[in-house]
């Protein structure tokens, strides 16, 4: 941002100071995913005087709820209901279209409220840095999620389903699963999701009869969870290939069972779906074939010139126990195999972006907080925080958990906002414009927010066009024809 677009909204904000008589806690949430709506909807009820807003760079609320949840996972979409009810208090506001850094500034932010909690997540991916990992056809699976869930982000992407009959997923966590659930799955069932219609016509036609699922470690270790893998399992006429040497198990493997309830059903889910399948498929079904103890060396590609993904070269690992961690990682051994394919899609992780002004930490992907209060030096003593900044969700833990896992980490961030104000480390009997400042301010820079009633009128849109195709919405993908159907047409996407 240059200096005059600093200066003008250092002026929008000291006018608003001049203007308040009687002052209220102003706080900003800024992401509403899970973790943003649990924030605000609890500092509602722990304090009273509270004015809550939630800005979102989206014209859509819910974060990943909306754009990260499978098509046929409906039942975890409800808490939506939940979350609606909190922008009907008339303490509470919604700001869509905001986006921080370019809409406004942290430290706009910080001048404008008492309180600013950081909700946005993640939104970029992890890195392999292995060679070939640029080519055509490889994609990571929060791009491929974001593209069947009709996120604006990703309605271009256009993944090649037809050109190849093999997908290549790396990972085995639930976001693989449910990739690798959505490549596999009858489209006649998918037909009745909420999932974008571009990608439910361009899954119609797809060619992809085999998905591979690929781990560096065994069965003990797979990051899945038991009701995604027993979905997974359960799709109609799928053969599933699960090699029964894999399923022997070291005494350090019996150890983490012994300590994980997870791990040990995911192991017992493993080891029956290998015995109680036949050793080969029938001709022209589907098949999923779960890959142990590999990890991917480089992608392979066609000796023309298009530069499209052909394969992956794995290494064989072993796993070896870290020292008093009772954990195991995977070690090459230097014995490689190619495994051949069209497609390869990254379930590796998401990954935390940092803004202007926020210490972060770049090796774990989050920013340094203790309970949620951000850290401005972690090599300090004693430490110190940045008064009035907050972090909850995947910003301040990393991408892991459920969607309920928010609601414990926004009561714990919450708890240590009304102990800093208990204290005394916050001070809202400082005036701060809150609202009105931040209103003044994005007109100022000509930038037209959604409110929550447009969100409404998009929401009103798209149950009425799935109603006609006997869906519970069909999504609105684009920028425009979301900022339109919010009445926002002339708004320019942030």
């Amino acid at each position: 941002m240059n200096k005059l677009a600093t200066l003008h909204g250092k002026r929008w904000i000291s006018r608003c100071y001049s203007s308040l008589s009687s002052q209220s806690l102003r706080v900003c949430v800024v992401g509403s995913g899970p973790a943003g709506f649990y924030t605000a909807e609890k500092m509602l009820k722990a304090h009273q005087g509270a004015e809550v807003d939630i800005i979102d760079r989206l014209p859509t609320p819910f974060g990943l709820v909306r754009s990260g949840v499978a098509p046929d996972h409906p039942e975890t979409k409800i808490v939506v209901n939940q979350f609606s009810r909190v922008p009907l208090n008339e303490r509470c506001s919604f700001f869509g279209n905001v986006s921080l850094g370019s809409s406004v500034s942290l430290s706009e932010l910080r001048e404008m409220y008492h309180v600013v909690v950081l909700a946005y997540g993640a939104e970029s991916d992890r890195v392999l840095g292995v060679p070939g990992e640029d080519l055509e056809g490889i994609y990571s699976a929060r791009e491929f999620v974001w593209w069947y869930n009709g996120h604006p982000d990703c309605s271009d992407l256009d993944p090649d389903l037809k050109s190849t009959d093999t997908a290549v997923i790396l990972g085995q966590g639930n976001v693989a699963l449910d990739v690798a659930r959505i490549l596999l799955r009858p489209t006649t069932e998918l037909a009745k999701t909420d999932i974008a219609e571009h990608a439910l016509a361009s899954l119609q036609e797809s060619s992809i009869r085999k998905v591979y699922l690929v781990g560096r470690r065994g069965p003990v270790q797979a990051a899945c969870t038991a009701k995604e893998l027993r979905e997974v399992l359960g799709i109609k006429d799928l053969y599933i290939n699960i090699l029964e040497s894999d399923l022997s198990k070291s005494a350090a493997d019996e150890e983490e069972m012994k300590n994980s309830r997870i791990q040990r059903r995911v192991y017992e889910i493993l080891s029956k779906a290998a015995r109680s399948q036949p050793s080969h498929p029938i001709s022209g079904q589907r098949e999923l074939h779960f890959v142990f103890f590999r990890r991917p060396e480089k992608f392979l590609h066609s000796d023309d010139s298009s530069g499209r993904v052909t394969g992956v070269r794995l290494e064989k690992t072993v796993l070896k126990e870290n020292s008093g961690s009772g954990r195991q990682s995977a070690v090459g051994t230097g014995q490689y195999e190619d495994l051949g394919c069209g497609l390869v899609l990254k379930s590796i992780g998401y990954k935390s972006v940092p803004v202007d002004g926020l210490p972060f930490d770049h090796h774990k992907g989050v920013v340094p907080n203790i309970r949620g209060r951000v850290l401005s030096n972690t090599h300090t003593e004693p430490l110190i925080f940045e008064n009035g900044l907050y972090v909850v969700g995947w910003l301040k833990r990393g991408p892991t958990g459920i969607v309920a896992t928010n609601l414990y980490c926004a009561e714990e961030t919450v708890a240590s906002i009304s102990e800093d104000l208990d204290q005394g480390v916050l001070t809202p009997t400082l005036p701060r414009p809150g609202r009105e400042g931040l209103q003044q301010l994005l007109d100022s820079k000509g930038v037209r927010f959604v409110p929550f009633n447009g969100w409404e009128q998009i929401d009103l849109k798209e149950k009425s066009l799935g109603s006609l195709k006997n869906k519970p919405r069909e999504k609105i993908t684009r920028w425009g024809e979301l900022l339109k159907a919010a009445n926002r047409e002339s708004v320019t996407e942030q």
